[in-house]
């Protein structure tokens, strides 16, 4: 750490550009100079700024490794995205088996009905503040996460989230294809009177029909993947609907096997007075609250992805605050009510819908089901982990990678991953896969917002982020924002010994690490974002005095 403090020294004066510094990367109420009409932001009030006119811009000399046409500002004329299409964007990203089998998994660790919709409606209010203020940037200058995370990372530091990032992506592929391919293994299972059961290959885990199926589910995305970004939006328009009636008729089903609400949502918290587990309803709120935060933090950051296509802030923001927390809390009470219910019906909690469909009787009833989850699981996954890593490989070198390559190359990570391996039960799926991924993707957001909205106000210089130049703003030193990744390390060192308890690496931690790391996306967040800003000015300052 006393080396990048000392580095911080040196940033301000190495490339003797100081006055252009001072007046626009810090934000003295011009904005960042040459920001074309992105100039205007730091003039205009935080809440009127939220709803301010989109000002794309095509940067007059781009270098050609950092540019190509994925990573073009969107203009106006290549806006498709109405309020109803982000509604839609996120009933289709909603509503998927990962969504079910959280809620599921909150009755599983001991909540009842209405304290896990409150958990998850809770974590949701909590993660659309960030994730409409992501969106204003990508909404306003028609940039995609990549691009955007130049601005307080730097011209190269901005790989470091950006990889980050993909890497998650990369690991929800892989459990979401892994889902969409048991939907098809269960479906073929059904119709062939349950003959594709079969051991599990040792050092894969899984049966040579399971691995089959997931690969037919794999290639299904791929051919998606290829026809790029409008396929993408079409296919979450048509599906919603679609999603909606499915979600509907599965908790009809379970109202009718149950015998009513009042049987299936009679299942009680665990954490009453003699309860099993009396007195331990904190313990499991604060990290269920940070894994439902945790669940849509990686869209928290990618989400410029999509609103730069957006037509404008005002879509981008009222379809995200109708889409993200309503339909979560509506679909949430789905899985919850179903989940409760199948105590009732079956004697046990079954939290994977997958495997509760494959107990649904009759062939129609099950076949409509799966082919439901099918197509709930290619909206998901498609829109949230396939175009996040794509355009991390394409900032990494936009000459050889286009939207498509990188695409295939996320889908193969994905396979790579084993992600079976990654949600066998609800402990391993919360506190490990959640809150772990929290912990890394938290700080970034930190950084960001307090970069754009505190520093910058809510500007940026176009020319500049796509340019190589030493004495461009965002090249900071050698094209690193020592500043940003030192408070990236500084939110992320705090929850490594929690994450180590929760994998098994280590057996035990004090206990306050414990509980960092229960609420790692808080914590990383906070911290990051407070070190950064200190940071920014103490770099500020030493710039000030290499002036005089």
């Amino acid at each position: 750490m006393i080396s990048i403090f000392g580095r911080l020294a040196s940033q301000g004066d190495a490339c003797g550009r100081q006055e252009r510094l001072l007046s626009a990367k810090w934000g003295d109420g011009r904005g960042d100079d040459g920001g074309g009409d992105g100039r205007d932001g730091a003039g205009v009030g935080f809440w009127e700024g939220l709803l301010e006119p989109i000002a794309p811009q095509v940067p007059s000399d781009p270098d050609r490794s950092l540019w190509n046409e994925d990573f073009a500002p969107t203009m106006a004329s290549g806006r498709m995205f109405s309020t109803l299409d982000m509604a839609c964007l996120w009933i289709g990203l909603v509503v998927g088996v990962p969504t079910y089998y959280m809620a599921g998994s909150l009755v599983e660790l001991g909540m009842a009905w209405w304290q896990g919709i409150l958990t998850v409606l809770i974590g949701n209010l909590v993660v659309l503040v960030p994730m409409v203020l992501s969106g204003h940037a990508g909404t306003k200058f028609g940039v995609p996460f990549p691009v955007l995370a130049r601005a307080s990372f730097g011209i190269r530091g901005a790989n470091v989230p950006s990889l980050l990032r993909a890497l998650v992506a990369c690991g929800w592929f892989g459990i979401q294809t892994w889902i969409g391919g048991q939907a098809i293994y269960q479906l073929l299972n059904t119709l062939l009177k349950g003959s594709l059961t079969g051991g599990a290959v040792p050092w894969l885990g899984i049966s040579v029909a399971e691995f089959g199926c997931f690969m037919v589910f794999w290639l299904l995305q791929v051919g998606i993947i290829w026809n790029g970004i409008e396929s993408i939006r079409e296919l979450e328009k048509l599906s919603a609907p679609i999603l909606i009636l499915l979600s509907g008729a599965l908790l009809a089903w379970a109202y009718i096997q149950a015998g009513g609400f009042g049987p299936m949502l009679s299942l009680p918290s665990q954490f009453i007075p003699g309860g099993p587990k009396e007195g331990q309803f904190w313990q499991t709120f604060f990290p269920a609250l940070t894994a439902n935060v945790g669940f849509w933090a990686t869209l928290s950051l990618n989400i410029p992805d999509f609103t730069r296509y957006s037509k404008s802030q005002a879509d981008q923001l009222t379809g995200q605050a109708i889409g993200l927390p309503l339909f979560m809390a509506a679909f949430t009470f789905v899985g919850l009510a179903v989940t409760s219910a199948t105590v009732v019906i079956f004697g046990q909690a079954i939290s994977d819908p997958i495997q509760l469909l494959a107990r649904i009787d009759g062939v129609l009833p099950t076949l409509l089901s799966l082919v439901g989850v099918i197509l709930a699981t290619l909206t998901t996954n498609i829109a949230a982990n396939v175009v996040a890593p794509a355009n991390a490989l394409v900032n990494l070198n936009p000459s050889i990678f286009s939207f498509r390559t990188a695409g295939l190359f996320t889908a193969i990570i994905g396979i790579l991953l084993q992600p079976w391996r990654l949600i066998q039960t609800s402990q391993d799926y919360i506190y490990t896969w959640l809150i772990g991924y929290s912990a890394l993707l938290g700080p970034v957001g930190g950084i960001m917002l307090v970069d754009y909205f505190g520093l910058r106000g809510r500007s940026l210089n176009i020319d500049d982020i796509f340019s190589r130049d030493k004495g461009a703003l965002y090249w900071y030193t050698n094209g690193y924002n020592i500043a940003a990744l030192a408070a990236l390390f500084a939110g992320i060192i705090p929850n490594i010994p929690g994450f180590l308890v929760a994998t098994g690496v280590l057996k035990n931690c004090p206990h306050i690490f414990t509980v960092i790391y229960d609420n790692a996306w808080f914590v990383g967040f906070c911290i990051a974002g407070l070190v950064y800003w200190a940071l920014s000015k103490r770099q500020l300052q030493t710039m000030r005095v290499a002036e005089v």
